[in-house]
């Protein structure tokens, strides 16, 4: 294989091209029957045990449905654009070795994986088909989380235009609440919020894989037990949404998607109160179980899971609220910042004693992208032997705010400003790829001379 120019790879990264959208009745029969494989499969493998526990199904979410007006459709994306969404997903994951200082860098790792342009479809590059074949699982599970966020992110904010959307990685909301997490939790929760108006927050699992839309049929399934781990408010009505991503050695990205409907998910106005957001969240220790009403004989009981009852509302609102800022922050390379926003059990010790000058002595990285001051951090490193620079970061006056823990104004300057961001891929002057998004974030890279 011969290595592109470091020169080559930067424009495709800001290349627009063809993301296949699927969501129909068929794709909702196709992950009922890949459901009742899959529990027929458990039920045998468990009757061979021949154990006492004969209850082998997974709860999953039901009556799923598609995604009104996706039927069989494309958007367009960059390459660049699914990177920022990765980075700012994994940015609290404390997965890495980084422990929690620069986890969202790992999205750089897949700089050359994708290739494409406006008259195609987007699809792995020749290095993307070499890499699929040495680390098949981490690569299409980590590009599947990117792809899925940034096609959810569409669908909510064209049918919640007056609300922004925040991405919030729920592995680390829940741990402020539940020591206990389980096997079965969705990856990430979509907050849709308005200043003033109560938020609504919806459950979502995504995967991804390189092989067919057969085994993504699976992968929903799968999904569907995730995000039916979550209960807000009344048993069974929390809206969810769940994602396979196929990225097939020969053939296009397509993104596989459902939804469940629900009253749910819509939290108390207290949580709107002016400063609320702004006050520290409480650590609680909640038991992992969901209450299951009262039908007909049975009486009232309980599964396993999280269960965010009305009482809940309040200080569930402000977790969300500020695990969001805590990746903004993190993406920035603000670890201080991160740290007053995160309880100890989210991992507040991992982000303690790192700080961007905006908020206390150590200098980071400030560029102006597009005509817009950003504040950040970098990451210089060699791209096909040519050395470049990576920057990410926050719109200097917002990262200002959440360094001070406002993040009720925070938000009420992002909703003005929601709509008025540039949506160029390349800025000439800084020569390089930018993707800015609607929550003040930005993700830039440049050849270094």
């Amino acid at each position: 294989m011969v290595l592109k120019s470091a020169e080559d790879v930067l424009r495709d990264l800001a290349q627009r091209s063809n993301i296949s959208l699927h969501s129909d009745s068929g794709l909702v029969s196709a992950v009922d029957r890949a459901a009742a494989k899959d529990d027929e499969k458990r039920a045998k493998k468990q009757a061979e045990k021949d154990t006492k526990d004969k209850d082998t199904a997974l709860r999953r979410k039901p009556e799923l449905q598609p995604i009104p007006a996706w039927g069989e459709r494309s958007v367009q994306l960059t390459p660049w654009d699914v990177l920022h969404v990765l980075g700012q997903a994994i940015a609290l994951s404390r997965q890495g070795a980084a422990r929690g200082l620069a986890e969202h860098w790992g999205a750089l790792k897949y700089s050359q994986a994708l290739t494409g342009d406006t008259g195609s479809f987007m699809n792995l590059s020749a290095e993307g088909k070499v890499t699929a074949k040495h680390y098949k699982t981490l690569q299409s599970g980590e590009l599947g989380i990117g792809f899925a966020l940034a096609a959810a992110q569409r669908v909510l904010a064209q049918h919640h235009p007056d609300h922004v959307v925040s991405i919030v990685p729920a592995d680390t909301t829940l741990l402020a609440g539940w020591s206990a997490r389980g096997t079965y939790h969705p990856q990430f929760f979509a907050e849709l919020w308005k200043p003033g108006e109560p938020s609504l927050a919806l459950p979502i699992a995504c995967k991804g894989n390189h092989s067919n839309a057969a085994y993504s049929h699976g992968q929903l399934a799968s999904a569907s037990a995730h995000v039916e781990a979550v209960h807000i408010g009344p048993w069974n009505e929390t809206p969810a949404l769940i994602f396979s991503t196929e990225l097939p050695p020969d053939g296009h990205v397509t993104v596989h998607a459902l939804r469940a409907e629900g009253r749910g998910g819509r939290l108390s106005e207290a949580n709107a109160e002016g400063g609320a957001l702004d006050i520290k969240s409480n650590e609680m220790h909640h038991y992992p179980e969901i209450r299951v009403p009262a039908e007909g004989d049975k009486p009232p009981s309980s599964v396993t899971g999280f269960h965010v009852t009305p009482e809940r509302y309040e200080w569930f609102g402000r977790v969300l609220a500020r695990t969001a800022a805590a990746g903004l922050t993190a993406f920035a390379g603000d670890g201080e910042a991160t740290s007053q926003y995160l309880t100890k059990r989210q991992g507040q010790k991992h982000f303690t004693g790192f700080a961007h000058a905006a908020a206390g002595s150590v200098q980071d990285a400030d560029h102006t992208l597009l005509d817009i001051p950003f504040a950040g951090t970098d990451h210089v490193f060699r791209l096909n032997g040519t050395r470049v620079e990576a920057f990410s970061g926050v719109e200097t006056s917002l990262l200002d705010l959440l360094a001070r823990g406002q993040v009720e104004q925070y938000r009420r300057r992002i909703y003005v400003r929601r709509s008025s961001w540039p949506r160029d891929s390349w800025d000439h002057s800084w020569n390089g790829p930018v993707s800015i998004h609607p929550d003040g974030t930005v993700l830039a890279i440049r050849l270094l001379s």
